[in-house]
């Protein structure tokens, strides 16, 4: 059925989050019931950067939720480099523990690249480590990162067509854009991807012509209504706090101009309640394929 174009479908990421939860929780609860201990989700957390306490603390009441152990290795911020990566080896050999996390950012003293290598990729339920990124380039089984696997979970939930579309992905980080932009062109999904950045020419232009549009380009309210063609699908990953005058200080918003967008969709994310509820959701789900070995012998 055509959608009005003044009404656009939201993309209720928070509702779709909520039900794969029931969904673990159910399968958690089958796992207690023969018996067997519940997955093990760890975080690795460092200094008292507030964006990070935040997520892990959602992770950690989320993790409970579902019926996982959950617990939190926390550190000062001038840990050294070389505990850091010690308690990582403790973790890789724990085998009551099935995946973890290393929150970032990390302290600058501290390679975040080395600590990512030295995760193993059993483990790395972030989907991080190079062996797993690069298992999702070739199509293997792997555990993908949390946001662009949230993000597919939702175009499959929503039952959105991809297969021949032409979808731009704004935004080119390691975490979202560059991964996003490998999974909507692989086979299941069959899209035409763009990736673009801050050095792509006629942005604008490109824009306008995604069937699919995935900003992930990290500045408030970039893509405007003149950047989206009708019926268009809009995946928006960013969330900002801008300050204002208002009783909270601050209003949120993602990377879309949502009043000048929303009228042009025929399926839109909000922000906030799309995108961020299925990363922790995603993780979760990766932490129960790690309990069971899906992918890793």
């Amino acid at each position: 059925m055509q959608q009005d174009k003044k009404t656009p479908v939201l993309i209720d990421g928070k509702l779709i989050a909520s039900t794969i939860k029931e969904e673990i929780k159910k399968e958690v609860a089958d796992i207690l019931d023969r018996g067997q201990r519940p997955p093990h989700l760890v975080a690795v957390l460092v200094g008292e950067d507030g964006a990070s306490l935040s997520y892990v603390k959602s992770k950690e009441k989320q993790s409970q939720e579902v019926g996982f152990t959950s617990s939190v290795y926390r550190f000062p911020e001038n840990i050294s480099e070389e505990e850091l990566l010690q308690t990582i080896d403790f973790l890789n050999k724990d085998e009551e523990v099935d995946g973890y996390i290393v929150q970032m950012p990390l302290p600058k003293h501290i390679d975040a690249r080395k600590v990512t290598d030295h995760i193993d990729p059993k483990k790395d339920v972030d989907g991080f480590h190079p062996v797993n990124a690069g298992r999702m380039l070739l199509s293997l089984p792997c555990y993908l990162p949390a946001t662009p696997y949230g993000i597919v979970t939702l175009i499959d939930r929503m039952g959105i067509e991809t297969a021949g579309k032409n979808c731009v992905v704004l935004g080119r980080s390691d975490i979202v854009g560059t991964p996003m932009s490998v999974l909507m062109s692989r086979k299941g999904k069959d899209c035409t991807v763009t990736l673009c950045h801050s050095k792509t020419e006629n942005l604008e232009r490109i824009c306008a012509q995604a069937d699919i549009l995935i900003a992930a380009i990290g500045k408030p309210a970039f893509v405007k209504g003149s950047m989206v063609k009708e019926g268009a699908v809009v995946i928006d990953v960013g969330i900002h706090r801008i300050k204002d005058d208002s009783e909270k200080g601050y209003y949120v918003t993602g990377d879309v101009d949502y009043e000048s967008v929303a009228p042009k969709c025929s399926y839109i994310t909000p922000v906030p309640g799309g995108v961020g509820p299925m990363t922790i959701v995603s993780l979760l789900t990766n932490t129960l394929k790690a309990y069971k070995k899906e992918f890793y012998k």
